[in-house]
């Protein structure tokens, strides 16, 4: 096997390189592992494109011919070098060459960190369109000490660093040949031929989110052993749940709360006993909370001071339906949009490890059938092993929506791209895995927004998640309006949306969704969007602007014709003081000035999809004759009962009233008989009649254990402080405090979220060492994140103070 290690930077002394070094030493009987050296590459030119240097044509030969890349990269500023990230856009200009290419990630540091911000930053830039490389997953070599880690032969001297590499790099030498060799897809893996199973278990659940953390722990109490498993990393996990308002769904009337629901429902028919169910879940929500969350459940309806932040409009969203006033909101505390209710259900999970094995970094790929059609497991890839686990008495899909999923949104949902605000790792595997069994599906055009207007943001790239604008000042109020593709206006924008729905013709509805829509301001409503202030976002580094109207259509895709049209009935709707066309308020229309204009590319959020799987009262998935598919259940949004008009707080009620239901039922013996029809091997499986509790897997990777303070090193001046109040788990840092000032704060530990949370994570430390104080401002759309990165700080100084 052909290697090409690329030394991260151009520097002549690097620890980097002779890591590198080691392993072409230490490895030469498994892969021949050629050094490549950047230092050579000139600056990357797009002027040099027709014509590359013979350096860079050298380099692209010798990625093309090697079977895989192990990259080397130091840290500098947080990141990796310029030089790399120069190598990286010559071979991704025009060749591609990484493209499929599988790739290996290591890196030395002098410090504690080993790189762990520059291989992040590395992996996001592997992953971009037009490099598109396949880089390993789930292991992370991080070299940190390097100038002690060698000895005078260059080789490493920590036994335990070096039986680390040794399996990442085995890993590696496995991940290429997966690359290579695996099949695309495995068909007719039901149709009679024999399955070799890897694990057994008596119940699987797929997706590590509120419905899945609550189907697996039901099964749990119910006897099972359970495998829980998610696509997402470890720290990543939650699905929706997490980035949720945390808001629980409640009411105090059957009667009036299933009025509410079926008026909600309108004109869409849904089964009685499925609405029964519901609404009886949601009425004894309050109990469920104290019995089995262990919480004291917080009423937003009684309880919230609406003073501080108004949610009396999403208590009762619609309070012109009858039986709206039953309805309530619940939480797991004082506070929302702080991941504290999923901190709970994961807690329910981690404390059965047990009964529950959690497999992180882990995708379903199929659903596993009996001859019959019984589900009999599902086949799961982790560690880059594709494997077969057999479920003797049931398997969950508790896998999300298709949020991330652009064909997906496409084909369901007629529009050709929406901003996704919650989970990265919703991507529709659960429409496909139900497709496979035969499964008939509901409810797949709706879904959900939130946001500005009618559920707006700003303009995302592929891949993106969208910014969830709290507070724009006057958005909606002025010498403003909201234009379409073609440069018109298409609803009432002073409306208040209700999850991204709107007023229309005696219904509400997501408006539909425009390409390219753009928010239409002039000079004077610009200052006062600055005099106001909007939290998050740069004006002028977002805002497009021209001279004319005509001008800026052209700058924007819009109809010059069309949107100078629209600028002018804005100014006569308010000199005939109606809004003929929307309805909009005259007194919140101003007419626009002479110039300039402004433009900014908006798009529609989409919150979460309602459609999948359709499942019954016992939450067993059905096929389209209405008939259960034998041991297969569902819970959560993916085929969610929530359709036509929306309730905040519904979605999460439905994680967990049928997430306790799809466990529980999953976890029923099915008797020896059905059991039977597995299509068992005779060596590889254990017998039918046997316990699975007594075969599962053991060699997984498991539910996270809390660290403490203790679990860190520290030296002289330095204090270990800990919050579990951010949107992950744990977050740990490391505070040198001398001479009564804080000399630097590193973070050891954190799992926040990878966008504007990872912001909080790079950007706060270092402002706090400037200020010498924790107490200083958030980061912008990650306020939890850093609240919890503060409060970690505080207690590190508190120690260092109280030990002076």
């Amino acid at each position: 096997m052909k290697l090409l290690a690329i030394v991260g930077n151009n520097a002549s002394v690097s620890y980097n390189r002779k890591l590198l070094a080691y392993m072409q030493q230490r490895y030469a009987g498994q892969a021949a592992i050629k050094c490549q050296e950047i230092r050579d590459l000139p600056l990357f030119n797009e002027d040099l494109l027709h014509q590359f240097p013979a350096s860079v044509k050298a380099l692209i030969a010798n990625v093309e011919a090697a079977d895989g890349i192990i990259i080397a990269t130091p840290e500098y500023d947080h990141s990796m070098t310029a030089s790399l990230k120069s190598a990286i856009e010559w071979l991704s200009s025009s060749y591609h060459s990484l493209a499929g290419k599988p790739v290996m990630i290591v890196g030395a540091s002098y410090g504690l960190q080993g790189t762990v911000r520059a291989q992040m930053d590395l992996r996001h830039v592997l992953d971009a369109p037009g490099v598109e490389a396949c880089v390993m997953p789930g292991c992370e070599f991080m070299l940190p000490n390097c100038q002690t880690a060698f000895d005078k032969q260059g080789a490493l001297t920590d036994a335990k660093t070096v039986k680390f590499l040794d399996q990442c790099f085995d890993k590696f030498l496995a991940f290429i040949r997966m690359i290579g060799q695996a099949p695309k897809e495995e068909k007719d893996m039901s149709q009679g031929k024999t399955i070799n199973w890897d694990a057994t278990y008596d119940v699987v659940v797929l997706g590590f989110g509120g419905a899945g953390a609550t189907a697996a722990r039901f099964a749990a109490d119910a006897g099972a052993k359970v495998l829980l498993v998610d696509s997402a990393p470890e720290g990543h996990e939650g699905g929706n749940t997490r980035y949720a308002g945390q808001l629980v769904g409640s009411g105090e009337d059957f009667d009036q709360l299933k009025a509410y629901y079926k008026k909600m429902s309108e004109p869409i028919d849904l089964d009685e006993d499925m609405i029964d169910t519901y609404v009886d879940g949601m009425v004894n929500m309050r109990d469920y909370l104290k019995r089995y969350l262990g919480v004291e459940p917080f009423s937003v309806a009684h309880d919230w001071d609406h003073s501080k932040v108004d949610l009396t409009g999403m208590v009762h969203e619609y309070p012109e339906y009858p039986g709206s006033d039953s309805y309530d909101m619940l939480l797991v505390h004082n506070g929302f949009l702080d991941a504290q209710l999923w901190k709970v259900l994961k807690k329910q999970v981690t404390d059965r490890a047990k009964a529950i094995d959690v497999w992180y970094s882990s995708p379903v790929e199929h659903l596993l059938q009996a001859e019959d059609g019984t589900v009999i497991g599902a086949q799961i890839e982790t560690d880059h092993i594709l494997k077969n686990i057999r479920a003797v008495n049931g398997v969950v899909l508790a896998t999300g929506g298709f949020e991330n999923n652009r064909k997906m949104v496409q084909d369901y949902l007629g529009v050709a791209h929406l901003a996704p605000v919650g989970s990265m790792y919703n991507k529709g595997i659960g429409i496909k895995l139900g497709e496979e069994v035969g499964a008939q599906m509901w409810h797949m055009q709706n879904y959900e927004s939130i946001g500005l207007l009618h559920g707006l943001t700003l303009a995302t790239k592929p891949g993106e998640r969208g910014l969830l604008l709290q507070r724009w000042p006057h958005i909606a109020d002025g010498s403003v309006f909201v234009a379409g593709d073609d440069g018109s206006r298409y609803f009432n924008e002073a409306e208040a949306n209700r999850h991204g729905h709107i007023y229309y013709h005696g219904d509400w509805k997501v408006p539909v969704a425009n390409d390219h829509p753009h928010l239409i301001f002039d000079a004077t409503q610009m200052a006062a969007f600055k005099q106001a202030g909007v939290t998050g976002v740069d004006l002028d580094a977002v805002a497009i602007k021209a001279d004319s109207l005509a001008d800026l259509a052209k700058l924007i895709g819009a109809d010059p014709q069309i949107l100078t049209k629209t600028g002018e009935n804005f100014a006569h709707f308010i000199e005939l003081g109606e809004d003929y066309a929307y309805g909009r308020d005259p007194a919140t229309m101003r007419a626009f000035d002479d110039g300039p204009y402004y433009a900014i590319a908006l798009e529609q959020i989409m919150l979460n999809t309602q459609g999948g799987p359709q499942r019954n009262t016992r939450a067993e998935v059905l096929d389209p004759a209405n008939q259960p598919i034998p041991n297969l259940y569902s819970a959560g949004e993916l085929g969610g009962i929530n359709v036509n008009n929306y309730q905040g707080g519904n979605n999460i009620a439905e994680c967990l009233i049928w997430g306790k239901i799809a466990g529980e039922n999953a976890a029923r013996p099915k008797g020896a008989a059905q059991a039977a029809t597995a299509n068992q091997p005779a060596a590889a499986t254990p017998d039918a009649s046997t316990s699975a509790s007594e075969h599962h897997a053991t060699s997984s990777v498991t539910a996270y254990s809390q660290t403490t303070a203790t679990d860190y090193p520290v030296g002289p001046d330095q204090y270990i402080g800990v919050s579990d109040n951010g949107m992950g788990d744990r977050l740990v840092v490391r505070v040198t405090y001398k001479d009564d000032k804080i000399q630097d704060v590193e973070v050891l530990q954190q799992s926040e979220s990878g966008d504007v949370g990872l912001k909080a994570i790079h950007e706060l430390p270092a402002k706090m060492v400037a200020a010498n104080t924790p107490e200083i401002d958030a980061v912008s759309g990650a306020s939890v994140t850093s609240n919890a990165l503060k409060e970690a700080v505080a207690q590190a100084v508190a120690k260092a103070k109280g030990e002076k």
